[in-house]
């Protein structure tokens, strides 16, 4: 799976839903075995990164429920006042 690069040639950030499908890819192949130690390497180096972006995207998901569950319904203050 690739990933687009913009204007500056830096790769873009993949979606949560990419990045964990290409993770699931990178532990099968790993399982899988028959790699050279090089190629294993490369694999658990880039399964660190996914795993890492899949972390940030879900960080962000619990901040925005978090904001969410905190915001009053139909604009009510939450003071009590």
């Amino acid at each position: 799976m690739g990933q687009v690069a913009d204007e500056k040639g830096t790769a873009e950030k993949p979606s949560y839903e990419q990045a964990r499908d290409e993770l699931a890819d990178v532990v099968k192949r790993l399982e899988a075995g028959g790699l050279t130690l090089e190629e294993s390497l490369a694999l658990w180096e880039r399964g660190e990164k996914l795993a890492a972006i899949c972390e940030e995207w879900l960080e962000g998901a619990r901040a925005r429920l978090a904001a969410a569950l905190d915001r009053p319904e139909n604009g009510e203050s939450a003071a009590p006042f």
